[in-house]
């Protein structure tokens, strides 16, 4: 395994990174256990969860995952081998069975409570904020068009106080944003510099071979001012294992289960997909394998989130950390990225 630390800290963490949102819905919690000990085993240490998965968020099975990590915790006493991530969930149409308020103090300290019942711990090592409780482009929404009826007020430097209070109480170690645009990311910063705030040290985005947005506005700031890339979805939902183009994907695989990230499959993701896996192939490697090798050895990531529904997708997945793309392979890449860029933001 390779490491790095979360910026401007000294918290070590594998530049793998375990995503669980499929645990409560596709995954059992003894398939979660599993998942759990082969990526402690493959040298993983840092686990991302969130209070509203498994994704898709339903009422009923809202906050599962942190649950089924709980109990892996009470039953292996590993606690103290995991660096944690999880996240209050923002505004929304499919969180409302959640709460209502936003990221205002008394939502901030509920959930970090609420979750660390859960997660059976006294403390979370990173603590985010799943999405903008603005109107913005997350989720697929290509561009910005702005909403001059939404009804957010300005309020970075209160969030940023009601997390100071919780990292004093012990609660919380460090924050981050996730699914945020470079406007957000830049004024939590400016808070934190101009009212000695705590800093978001990390930013959780979609990145992947076929959505490099980040690669705009976002890497730079990233890099110049050391705010960490954690890449979700580095294979667009199963996307870029391949399995997709022959048709033959399995009844439980995530597109067929959840239509609604058909975002990823459409005509030019698909023929980008095409591309990349005749490259993977004439370099003897999984399309799997360069996808993860690709977004892992990116300047601006802190940590790859991968995710699997099974074992054997698990072991895979983690041991691309140990392949090099060659400048032969990334400038093949490249030309398919010049020809079909981002066709699934």
């Amino acid at each position: 395994m390779k490491y790095t630390t979360l910026p401007k800290t000294d918290i070590k963490v594998s530049k793998i990174c375990l995503g669980t949102m499929t645990w409560g819905n596709q995954n059992t919690q003894d398939e979660g256990f599993a998942q759990m000990n082969l990526a402690l085993d493959k040298g993983v240490n840092f686990f991302d969860v969130a209070e509203l998965y498994p994704v898709p968020a339903t009422a009923e099975t809202y906050a599962e995952t942190e649950r089924i990590i709980g109990n892996w915790f009470e039953k292996t006493n590993n606690r103290d081998k995991v660096v944690l991530a999880t996240k209050i969930a923002g505004p929304g149409d499919y969180t409302a069975h959640i709460r209502t308020n936003g990221f205002n103090k008394d939502a901030l300290s509920d959930a970090v409570n609420d979750s660390l019942k859960r997660l059976k711990t006294d403390y979370i090592d990173l603590y985010q904020l799943h999405w903008p409780e603005r109107t913005t482009n997350t989720f697929g929404v290509r561009d910005y068009t702005h909403n001059p009826n939404d009804k957010w007020d300005d309020n970075f430097n209160e969030v940023l106080h009601s997390l100071d209070e919780i990292m004093k109480s012990g609660k919380i170690r460090q924050a981050g944003i996730s699914n945020e645009k470079a406007w957000g990311t830049m004024r939590y910063l400016e808070e934190s510099r101009t009212h000695s705030l705590p800093r978001m040290i990390t930013i959780q985005n979609a990145y992947s071979l076929i959505n490099r947005v980040f690669e705009g506005d976002m890497a730079e700031i990233a890099i110049r001012e050391d705010i960490g890339l954690l890449a979700y979805s580095p294979m667009a939902f199963g996307v870029l294992s391949g399995k997709y183009l022959n048709g033959n994907a399995p009844d439980n695989s995530r597109l067929k289960l959840f239509p609604r990230f058909a975002r990823y499959s459409g005509d030019k993701a698909t023929e980008a997909t095409k591309r990349y896996m005749k490259i993977a192939e004439d370099h003897n490697m999984t399309l799997a394998q360069m996808s993860l090798a690709f977004v892992t050895d990116r300047p601006f990531m802190t940590s790859n989130i991968i995710g699997a529904t099974s074992i054997e997708q698990l072991e895979e997945n983690i041991e691309s950390v140990n392949i090099t793309l060659s400048d032969e392979i990334l400038k093949a890449i490249n030309e398919v990225h010049a020809e079909i860029p981002n066709p699934a933001p």
